[in-house]
């Protein structure tokens, strides 16, 4: 997990200046496009424009999530084993794989010094799990099959896609709120009721794009860290409900700042520290609450039946 203090601050920072970015991007095309005379008419027009761009861009990310995390990570795909510690990845995630019922992902290890995994990909049987060299070397084989546990079972929640469909409807509704309004103070601020919008009108909305996106996040992050507390419950289904707190355990006596990009950082296995409003922007909740909601939960029943609890 990450320090508390202003390198979480810079990585939440920089998590909201490209969310919004993205929005004040979307915002100036949708402008364009009006400009061109490429707006449909009514509230109906508005919507379905502002859906088709809010989603674009969303979709866009997943399809694209694998080749982008290979890249930004330099992840080495392994297809032929070099060695026993490559062979137990391979043959762990297959075995995982085959318990939760999707195809094998793509496994990979990307160099960096910090205990981390990451799952992406477009869909349940397209994905790809990634972990650290700095895990390989921290962790032992029970504590990492937790944490490939926890990536398979991102995989298998259909967790990327979940998070892409929130981001679009997050995206379409900041699009089409920050214009609704942005139309309604344009009018009582500059008495442009009826008239074409003016320069007033574009800077308010930019203004509300910021805005709304920052909310926007705030309930993105929200469902991130719902979906880390069923990571877990899944991951200890699948390894064991006691390597899964290890596991956990052992990344709470770690610290660093994670060197993982923006777009794969939402499904790496730690997350950073943070309190009050911060915490709004947190992709994980603390380790803490994450290990204490483990030791509070029951077996799933399934996962008993098919025999994976261990």
């Amino acid at each position: 997990m990450t320090v508390p203090g202003i390198p979480m601050l810079k990585r939440i920072g920089l998590f909201l200046a490209t969310n919004l970015a993205v929005l004040v991007l979307l915002g100036i095309v949708m402008s364009v496009l009006s400009a061109m005379g490429f707006q449909l008419q009514g509230g109906a027009g508005l919507l379905v424009m502002a859906a088709v761009i809010g989603f674009g861009g969303s979709l866009i990310s997943l399809m694209t999530s694998k080749m982008i995390a290979k890249w930004t990570t330099r992840a080495q795909v392994i297809t032929q084993p070099r060695d026993p510690m490559e062979q137990w990845l391979l043959s762990t995630v297959t075995r995982q794989a085959q318990a939760a019922g999707i195809k094998v992902p793509e496994v990979a290890i990307y160099d960096a010094p910090e205990i981390n995994a990451f799952a992406t990909g477009p869909s349940r049987n397209n994905s790809l799990v990634a972990v650290s060299t700095g895990l390989l070397r921290a962790m032992d084989r029970d504590e990492a099959e937790a944490v490939l546990a926890h990536e398979v079972s991102h995989v298998a929640n259909g967790d990327m896609v979940t998070m892409a469909l929130i981001q679009g409807v997050l995206n379409t509704f900041v699009i089409v709120l920050a214009r609704i309004v942005g139309r309604v103070v344009d009018g009582y601020l500059f008495g442009n009721r009826d008239g074409a919008p003016g320069i007033g009108y574009y800077a308010i909305v930019l203004v509300l794009d910021l805005i709304f996106g920052i909310f926007a996040s705030m309930i993105a992050m929200w469902f991130s860290r719902h979906r880390e507390f069923r990571a877990d419950a899944g991951g200890a289904a699948l390894a064991g409900r006691e390597k899964m707190i290890a596991a956990l355990t052992r990344l709470s006596q770690t610290y660093g700042a994670s060197t993982l990009p923006k777009q794969v950082a939402a499904f790496g296995i730690s997350g950073g520290v943070g309190h009050g409003l911060r915490r709004l922007l947190m992709s994980h909740p603390p380790l803490e609450e994450r290990i204490q909601a483990l030791r509070n939960a029951t077996p799933d029943a399934h996962a008993v039946r098919q025999g994976v609890v261990a």
